[in-house]
C-alpha cells in the first residue's frame, strides 16, 4: 500500500497477560498514594451506589404512602446530601485517575526520549523516524488511558456491579432473578462486540499510523513533490489512504450503533419483566411498591457500567498492546557500549587509525585496513568518491559505530578507553548538511548550553565573520530561524554551524562536506572561516571541492574504503595517481565553465 503499510504483527497482545501488567503497575510506583486513594474512592463509590435506591425505597414505603410529611422532608435532605456526597466522590475519583495517568506519562515519556537519545546511529538508519515518533507520543499517551479508562474505572465498574447485585439478592431474589433473565444475552453480546471493536480500533490505529508516516514524509518533501509537479499523483495516494482511514473508523461507529441500541433493548425487557412481575408481587401483598422502585432504580444502576465495560476493556488492552512496544523499545540495547573511565578534558587532539576495518552490515567492510595518523594542531583532508568511506572514518571516530577490527587511537590511548560522551565533547562536527531547530539564532550556536555566553556567542560570530550578517537580520541573534533554517540561506546556515563548532572550543574539527553546497560569492567567506577554526586544531577535512583543501598539511584519496595515497597537495600532483586524476577532471571542468 504505497510503502505505507503496518506490519499487523506490532499489534498484537494478550489482555491476560498479567506479567505485562503488573509491569505497567509498576509505573505508578511513584504515585502509590494516589493509586491506592483512587482505589478506595472506587471501593467508596460502590458501596455508595445502591444507598440513593435504598433511601428511595425508604421514603415511597415509610413516608410517601403514611403521609408522613416531615418524614419525607427529612428523607428529602438526605437524599440530596447523599447525591452531593457521591457527586463529590465521582469528582475526586475522576480527577485523581486522570491525574495519575498523566503522570505516569510524564515520566514515561521523559524515560523514552533518554532512552532513544543515547541510542547508537545504526539504530535510526534502520527505524522510521514515524515509527519512533509513534512509540515516544501516540503508544505513551494510549498508556494513559490504562489509569484514567482503564484498570481503576474497570475496578469501579465491577464493584459497583457486585454490589448492585449484591443489594438486589439480598432484598428480593425472585425480583433480582427476574431482573436478570435478559443478563446471559447482554453478556454474549458484550463479548462479540469486545472482539469486534478490538479488531476495529487495531484497523484504525494502523490507518492513523499510515496517514501520520504519509504526511510526516510528504510535508517534509514538499519540495520534491512541487518541483517534479507530482501534486495530483500524491494527492491520489493520500484520497485513498484518507478513505481506508474513514472505512475503518465507520466500522468502529457500526459496531457501537449496534451494541448500544442492543444494550437498551435488553435493558427494556429487564424492566418490562421487572415491572410485570414487581406489580403482581405487590398486588399479592408479597412485596412493596418502593422496593418495586427501587428495583427498577439500580436495575438502571446496573446496565449503566454495563454499557460501557466492553469498551473499557478494550481501552485496556490497547493500554497493554502499547505499553508491550514501548516496553520492548526501552528493553533495547542498542547503546555504544561506554566502559571508558578517562575524560578528555585535556587532550591534545593527536589521531591515529590503525589497521581499521569497518562494515555497517556484517562483513561489507567499509573501510579496510586503514591506517594514518594526523599529529597534534594539524590538519588533514579525505577525498575521494562517494561511498569511498570518508564519511566511516569521522563517523568511527567519534563512536557512532564501533570498528570490526583495528584500534583507534586518541593522544596515543585507544578511543574506548575515554568516557564516550566526555570524547565527543573535545570534537566538534560541521556537517554538509546543517541542521537548525526551530528557534533563535543563539539558541542554535549554544543549543541553550548555560555554560556558553551571549558574549562568547557574539565574538565566535565576528571570528568567522558572520556578525555583520547576523546583525542585519530582524531580531538579530534572537531571530527565529524556522524549522531546519528554512528562512536562512545554505552559506548562512553554515556560518552558524561554524560558530556553533567554535564556542564548544573542540580540541578535533571535523568539517564534512562544509563547502560542498555553496554559492562562489559565500565559498571565500566559508574558506577564511574554516582557516580561523582549523587554526591550533587537530582537523579532518572532507571537500569534493580541491581547491578548498590545498593548504591541508596531508590529503589522504580513498577508493573502496582503501588508502591509495597520502601527501601534501604538491607531493600527490607530482606522483602523477588518483589525486592528480581527481585535480585534472575538476580543473578541465572549472576552465570549461
Amino acid at each position: 500500500m504505497d510503502g505505507f503499510a503496518i506490519p499487523n504483527s506490532d499489534i498484537k497482545g494478550n489482555f491476560f497477560d498479567w506479567a505485562l501488567l503488573k509491569k505497567i503497575l509498576r509505573l505508578a510506583a511513584p504515585f502509590k498514594k494516589q493509586f491506592y486513594i483512587a482505589t478506595a474512592f472506587a471501593l467508596f463509590l460502590a458501596v455508595l451506589a445502591p444507598v440513593r435506591p435504598w433511601l428511595i425505597q425508604l421514603t415511597v414505603d415509610d413516608y410517601i404512602l403514611n403521609y408522613n410529611y416531615s418524614g419525607l422532608l427529612w428523607m428529602s435532605i438526605f437524599l440530596v446530601a447523599q447525591l452531593f456526597v457521591e457527586s463529590i466522590a465521582r469528582y475526586y475519583f475522576s480527577y485523581l485517575t486522570s491525574w495519575l495517568g498523566q503522570s505516569v506519562i510524564k515520566n514515561l515519556r521523559v524515560r523514552v526520549f533518554s532512552h532513544i537519545i543515547s541510542f547508537k546511529l545504526q539504530f535510526f538508519d534502520k527505524t522510521p523516524i514515524g515509527t519512533v515518533t509513534t512509540r515516544t507520543i501516540n503508544d505513551v499517551e494510549t498508556i494513559n488511558d490504562i489509569f484514567s479508562e482503564g484498570i481503576i474505572t474497570i475496578i469501579a465498574d465491577l464493584l459497583t456491579i457486585l454490589t448492585i447485585m449484591g443489594v438486589m439478592f439480598y432484598v428480593d431474589w425472585r425480583l433480582t432473578l427476574v431482573s436478570l433473565s435478559t443478563f446471559p444475552i447482554l453478556l454474549y453480546a458484550t463479548y462479540v462486540f469486545k472482539e469486534k471493536i478490538k479488531s476495529s480500533f487495531q484497523d484504525v490505529r494502523n490507518q492513523v499510523a499510515r496517514m501520520n508516516a504519509f504526511l510526516q514524509e510528504h510535508i517534509t518533501g514538499m519540495r520534491v513533490i512541487q518541483i517534479f509537479t507530482a501534486e495530483e499523483k500524491e494527492m491520489e495516494k493520500f484520497r485513498h489512504i484518507n478513505e481506508e482511514h474513514k472505512r475503518a473508523n465507520i466500522d468502529s461507529i457500526w459496531y457501537f450503533s449496534i451494541f448500544f441500541p442492543l444494550v437498551e433493548v435488553v435493558l427494556a425487557s429487564a424492566l418490562g419483566l421487572l415491572v410485570w412481575y414487581g406489580a403482581i408481587r405487590v398486588v399479592q401483598y408479597e412485596t412493596t411498591i418502593g422496593t418495586l422502585i427501587s428495583f427498577i432504580l439500580l436495575l438502571n444502576m446496573l446496565f449503566r457500567p454495563l454499557r460501557m465495560l466492553a469498551d473499557k476493556f478494550n481501552t485496556l488492552q490497547m493500554g497493554i498492546v502499547a505499553s508491550e512496544r514501548v516496553f520492548k523499545l526501552l528493553e533495547r540495547q542498542d547503546h555504544i557500549e561506554n566502559n571508558g573511565t578517562l575524560q578528555a578534558e585535556n587532550i591534545k587532539g593527536e589521531i591515529e587509525f590503525k589497521n581499521v576495518w569497518f562494515a555497517y552490515v556484517d562483513d561489507t567492510f567499509v573501510l579496510k585496513d586503514v591506517s594514518f595518523k594526523v599529529a597534534q594542531g594539524k590538519t588533514l583532508a579525505i577525498v575521494g568518491a562517494t561511498g569511498s568511506g570518508k564519511t566511516s572514518i569521522i563517523n568511527t571516530l567519534n563512536r557512532f559505530y564501533e570498528i570490526n577490527k583495528g584500534k583507534i587511537a586518541v593522544d596515543g590511548i585507544n578511543a574506548k578507553a575515554y568516557d564516550v560522551f566526555s570524547l565527543r565533547s573535545k570534537i566538534g562536527m560541521v556537517l554538509q548538511d546543517v541542521f537548525l531547530f526551530s528557534g533563535s539564532i543563539m539558541d542554535n550556536i549554544t543549543l541553550r548550553n548555560d555554560h556558553i555566553s551571549r558574549e562568547k556567542a557574539i565574538a565566535a560570530a565576528k571570528l568567522v565573520g558572520a556578525h555583520d550578517f547576523i546583525m542585519r537580520l530582524p531580531g538579530k541573534y534572537d531571530y527565529n530561524v524556522m524549522e531546519r533554517g528554512a528562512t536562512l540561506s545554505m552559506g548562512q546556515r553554515q556560518l552558524i554551524s561554524f560558530i556553533r563548532a567554535l564556542v564548544f572550543d573542540p580540541k578535533i574539527l571535523i568539517l564534512d562536506e562544509a563547502t560542498s553546497s555553496i554559492d562562489t560569492e559565500s565559498e571565500q567567506l566559508i574558506q577564511d572561516a574554516i582557516e580561523k577554526l582549523v587554526s591550533g586544531r587537530t582537523s579532518i577535512i572532507i571537500a569534493h571541492r580541491l581547491s578548498t583543501i590545498q593548504k591541508a598539511d596531508a590529503i589522504m584519496v580513498l577508493d573502496h574504503g582503501e588508502i591509495k595515497e597520502i601527501g601534501t597537495h604538491d607531493e600527490l600532483l607530482a606522483h602523477d595517481g588518483y589525486y592528480k586524476k581527481l585535480y585534472d577532471m575538476q580543473f578541465k571542468k572549472a576552465v570549461a565553465v
